[in-house]
């Protein structure tokens, strides 16, 4: 058995769901520490619900002031909730092998990533014990959660104590339809908002005396859904306005609500800002009139990695590990890279399959986890010859 895979099977035998950890972080130190990184345990959060987070790094042997560099590995430990267990054909916690795939919760999102990372830096080392780039470790146990005790906490810490980061590689499920064929180099930023629009409650049968807050709300809505934000660019998508739930009423059938809630989300390129989008929609509601309260969340700003060091590393990497030529996309979901590109000027993303992610017996194909091994090695010695 490999040692990735070997590792990969102890991962996913530890229960991890948001925000527990279940060891994991101390198995990966275990494994780092006599490689000479220096691994620090950063918790957050109240006890009812207490992340565990780990920054390991060992410094290479060029300084900073001589054109040194940093890669920093960044991913998450903890797993969404596993669903039925009476669904899955085997264990979610009980790493199974069946028709040459591997299942487990967390076993494509994202602890073959981490696996496959640690192995890369063991092999990297062996061949260059010495090596002039520095290498880090970032891992979370609050990615799948409410991400407000993980990642962004340490870096947040790193960028107090003036820590200098220069790649990031998020081992996120990028992969589409083989190992290595999409990377993702940027996401989209997020903005939800929750509109409550005010009328007068009445009995249904005298409209006059009451003032229905659906009918006032959806012209409104209509507008919105057809207004084109922007036109996007090369790299992302125009950007996207949805309406994700309506609530109103008093659960009779007779009443006019009094109020309808309106919840919403913008994901944005970086065409727009936060507050470009929230001036134009209230410029609408406003247009028409309506009484209301509009609150407001930034989820993620967007962050953008244009072809240089990193990405030419690792398409070269893919490239003489598969002999495919990597897609990049900013499609997709929010990641942690949105903390991380605050503090680090090149971010990308880049793992194993994702169709299987956050389902009922969530997989990887075996043999997917040596190529992603070595693509991570192969990014460390192109990011390293490049010194």
């Amino acid at each position: 058995m490999s040692r990735a895979l070997h590792l990969t099977e102890q991962l996913i035998s530890r229960r991890s769901i948001t925000p527990e950890d279940g060891h994991c972080q101390q198995i990966v130190s275990e494994r780092l520490a006599p490689l000479g990184f220096a691994c620090e345990t950063i918790l957050s959060g109240p006890d009812t619900f207490r992340v565990t987070n780990l920054w390991a790094k060992r410094t290479g042997t060029l300084d900073p002031q001589d054109n040194g560099r940093t890669v920093v590995f960044a991913g998450h430990t903890d797993v969404v909730p596993t669903g039925p267990l009476d669904q899955w054909a085997s264990d979610p916690f009980t790493p199974t092998h069946r028709d040459g795939k591997l299942y487990g919760r967390g076993a494509s999102d994202m602890k073959t990533s981490i696996a496959a990372f640690v192995v890369a830096a063991e092999e990297f080392l062996t061949a260059h014990p010495q090596p002039r780039l520095s290498i880090a470790l970032l891992l979370t146990s609050d990615e799948e959660g409410p991400s407000v005790d993980g990642t962004v906490v340490v870096c947040e810490r790193l960028k107090a104590r003036g820590e200098r980061l220069d790649y990031c590689i998020v081992g996120e499920p990028t992969s589409v339809e083989r190992i290595g064929d999409m990377i993702k180099n940027g996401r989209r930023g997020t903005m939800s908002g929750k509109l409550t629009v005010k009328g007068v409650q009445g009995h249904i049968a005298y409209p006059q005396l009451a003032k229905n807050p659906i009918h006032l709300a959806m012209p409104a809505l209509a507008e919105l859904v057809a207004i084109k934000w922007d036109r996007g660019n090369d790299f992302f998508q125009p950007t996207s306005w949805q309406v994700s739930n309506i609530h109103a009423g008093t659960g009779a059938g007779n009443v006019i609500p009094g109020t309808v809630t309106v919840d919403f989300n913008f994901r944005y390129s970086t065409e727009s800002t936060p507050e470009g989008l929230q001036q134009r929609l209230h410029e609408v509601l406003d247009r028409h009139g309506l009484d209301y309260q509009l609150d407001w969340v930034v989820g993620g700003l967007p962050f953008l990695t244009t072809p240089g060091d990193l990405v030419n590393a690792i398409q070269g990497a893919i490239r003489a590990e598969t002999g495919i030529e990597t897609e990049l996309s900013t499609t997709g979901g929010t990641s942690d890279g949105r903390f991380i590109s605050r503090i680090c000027p090149q971010v990308i993303e880049f793992g194993p399959i994702n169709a299987s992610i956050h389902k009922i017996d969530e997989h990887v194909r075996v043999a997917d986890i040596e190529p992603l091994k070595n693509i991570y090695r192969r990014t460390l010695e192109n990011l390293e010859a490049a010194l």
